[in-house]
């Protein structure tokens, strides 16, 4: 909860209270009120009568007019003024002013206590938290440690109110950033059991569920992935993401054939992916492994040329150490971040020295392409088990000094040699 919500509600309730004890402090008692009525009517006999004994003296009054004008104005006195004189306060006035005090006393304790306890059963505390949650989360810094903070607390706040499926998809993309995949996949389960009146929606949310354990597995289909891949294609058989990971587990086994089916199906059921160029790109691999040239396909996308040229070589050092078949990653990520590459190209060992450019076509995700940076970190590593994840064994080159990313290819390619394994 913030200190503005609580500085408002303070306000709010400081008001309700002066509207219950204005009127017991500040009205005029009905004695005060008579007995001013009667001074000031006093006052006003006074003021005439002068006047009347003025005239009389200065002959402009006989004495049978001033006598009469006298007798009236006295007769009109005693009708607006009781000869009563008013009585001091009593025990009544003495008890009403003790109950007002009471009034007041009880006032100040129960409108607030009341506030509070009905807002907790009828407010929405819960969304107020979650929604200030999600704020510090979208607009936190990349340092770990403050995320895992902040995610802590969102996640705290949905276990507690979880009818929140914004909530929950920003929770999972977090844990993602942070290659936190178990709980990204938890998240994303419980996203979607949030959309399960959509079907459709559901079934996207338990596919990149299904991407989070992968990736926990080190690209292993286990049956953990498994599982989760069933599960998304039972409400959606042409759910994507997990037909992309059936496909890179086919392409992983040498089931060509496969893999081409699974990718080809993913470009019918969702020609806009942003991720198609990409999909193309390793049909085109599947082919060239089964020997065969791929069939020509409608129009080619739109793709910005904006990118990386580099030149990637083994050290002498390791010759003879690195089988040919050894998968090769080439990716480009942002200065000093941790989060998705925003290019990723995969190659083998047996094609070193390579040299290629690293543009949208090989980007992981829309939002992260390296056409929108202006400079970017290369690295590129030899997987000793085929996977994204680095392990111990591994050769890895990578360039520290960020370089800048051009609109097309100029000059000579930025050289990156593989220089040191992973221990």
């Amino acid at each position: 909860m913030t200190t503005t919500f609580w500085l408002a509600a303070t306000a709010l309730m400081g008001l309700a209270l002066a509207f219950v004890l204005f009127p017991l402090f500040f009205s005029r008692p009905r004695e005060r009120a008579e007995t001013d009525l009667r001074n000031q009517n006093l006052l006003a006999y006074r003021g005439r009568m002068a006047e009347l004994e003025a005239e009389h003296k200065a002959g402009i009054l006989d004495d049978e007019n001033y006598r009469q004008l006298r007798d009236e104005l006295a007769g009109s006195l005693l009708d607006d003024v009781s000869e009563e004189p008013v009585a001091p306060p009593t025990v009544k006035a003495d008890s009403r002013r003790t109950g007002a005090w009471v009034i007041a006393l009880g006032s100040v304790v129960l409108i607030p206590a009341l506030a509070v306890f009905l807002y907790q059963h009828w407010g929405a505390m819960d969304d107020v938290e979650q929604w200030v949650a999600m704020k510090d989360l979208a607009s936190g810094d990349d340092r770990t440690g403050q995320l895992n903070q902040l995610t802590t607390q969102l996640r705290e706040r949905l276990e507690a109110s979880p009818e929140n499926p914004e909530g929950w998809a920003m929770l999972a993309r977090t844990y993602m950033s942070l290659e936190r995949y178990p709980d990204a996949a938890w998240a994303f389960e419980r996203l979607a059991e949030q959309m399960s009146e959509s079907p459709g929606q559901a079934a996207t949310a338990l596919g990149l569920a299904a991407q989070a354990r992968f990736f926990e597995s080190k690209g292993d289909m286990n049956a953990t992935v498994t599982a989760a891949i069933e599960a998304a294609r039972a409400l959606n058989p042409d759910e994507v993401n997990a037909l992309g990971l059936l496909g890179i587990h086919a392409f992983d086994q040498e089931q060509f054939e496969q893999a081409i089916g699974y990718w080809e199906r993913i470009a019918e059921v969702a020609p806009n992916h942003p991720q198609l160029p990409s999909l193309r790109q390793g049909i085109e691999q599947a082919y060239q492994r089964l020997g065969r040239a791929a069939p020509a396909v409608g129009e080619a996308e739109a793709v910005s040329e904006r990118g990386v040229t580099v030149r990637i070589e083994l050290s002498p050092a390791f010759d003879g150490q690195v089988p040919a078949d050894t998968t090769l990653f080439i990716y480009a990520r942002r200065p000093g971040e941790r989060s998705a590459p925003l290019a990723v190209a995969r190659r083998t060992a047996g094609e070193l020295p390579l040299e290629l450019r690293l543009t949208d076509a090989l980007s992981m995700a829309p939002s992260a392409k390296i056409s929108d940076a202006e400079e970017v970190v290369i690295a590129a590593r030899l997987s000793t088990g085929g996977t994204a994840m680095p392990r111990p064994g591994d050769w890895q080159g990578v360039l520290e000094v960020p370089v800048a990313v051009t609109d097309v290819p100029d000059g000579q390619p930025i050289e990156l040699v593989i220089d040191q394994q992973l221990r």
